[in-house]
């Protein structure tokens, strides 16, 4: 039996972009993402019977063929006619439904994984593109690190990672569908985040310059439906967050500041009206 142990880490958007619709009904966006440490752990284990097995440790996280992390061990397995059997545990800290591609980096842990264990010897690259069958986010999470995300979410650019900062995470309670948030937004009305200028100030390594220029065109759909989100943003911007901003189509809230006293206070006030709140560093290299 073989056994191998993978982190997925939470990815954030410093910037999200909408462009326009396409004509296969998706949209084009244009975002930077970057990767958090906040992260599930996923075990894998072969098995002697040829069957996918899925473990999670939340109730409310699928275990069948609709978890993303069975997506990838199945298309790996059709891919490469495998016949071996695989075990996934997973050990959820990302929250679900959060905008924090929870379970797309599931997906890619697990096509990282069963590329070693499977001795298939894939280049991150085809593992990426293998990725973009399951979701649009499954290819920036099998590389990690701070990237330009464009067309679906797929075309990638990679860039440096942001200086190093604290991430102070909220979730509401409660879910958004990406689909009904794209769904309402106004193309002709929505205010463009600086993506160029976002670049410039990473490459700069100016965190002042970043935390300006944290957009999110999602936000204000997000905060129409769910008022409470706007209120999570404005304490957070109240109690001493550099930059604040909402990460993918919600709800999760972040707030990057470089001072860790002030991400222990950002979280200490949260914690009072807020069940998940999470301080952590970010991340933004790439796996490997």
């Amino acid at each position: 039996m073989m056994q191998k142990i993978v982190k997925a880490p939470a990815k954030v958007n410093l910037t999200l972009d909408v462009i326009g619709k396409r004509d296969d009904g998706f949209h084009d966006v244009e975002m930077i993402m970057t990767t958090v440490d906040l992260a599930d752990r996923i075990q894998l284990k072969t098995l002697k019977e040829d069957q996918i097995k899925i473990d999670v440790t939340q109730g409310f996280v699928p275990t069948n063929e609709n978890n993303l992390a069975y997506k990838a061990a199945k298309l790996l397995k059709d891919k490469f006619s495998i016949d071996k059997g695989i075990s996934i545990f997973i050990d959820k800290k990302i929250p679900v439904s959060a905008g924090l591609a929870g379970g797309s980096t599931d997906a890619a842990a697990v096509l990282r994984g069963l590329n070693d264990i499977w001795e298939l010897q894939l280049s991150m690259e085809e593992l990426a593109e293998i990725g973009l069958e399951i979701g649009s986010d499954v290819p920036f999470c099998v590389h990690g690190g701070t990237a330009i995300a464009r067309g679906r979410g797929e075309k990638l650019e990679f860039i440096p990672a942001p200086p190093p900062c604290w991430v102070v995470l909220v979730k509401p309670p409660m879910g958004v569908s990406t689909k009904d948030i794209y769904e309402r937004l106004n193309l002709k009305e929505l205010k463009h985040p600086d993506t160029s200028g976002m670049v410039a100030a990473i490459q700069a390594q100016d965190f002042k310059g970043i935390c300006i220029r944290l957009e999110n065109v999602m936000e204000t759909v997000t905060f129409e439906l769910h008022p409470n989100v706007k209120k999570v943003k404005e304490k957070m911007m109240q109690y001493g967050g550099d930059g604040v901003v909402m990460s993918g189509s919600g709800p999760t809230v972040f707030a990057l500041t470089q001072n860790e006293s002030r991400a222990v206070r950002l979280y200490n006030s949260l914690k009072g009206f807020m069940e998940q709140v999470y301080v952590v560093r970010l991340l933004g290299k790439k796996h490997g």
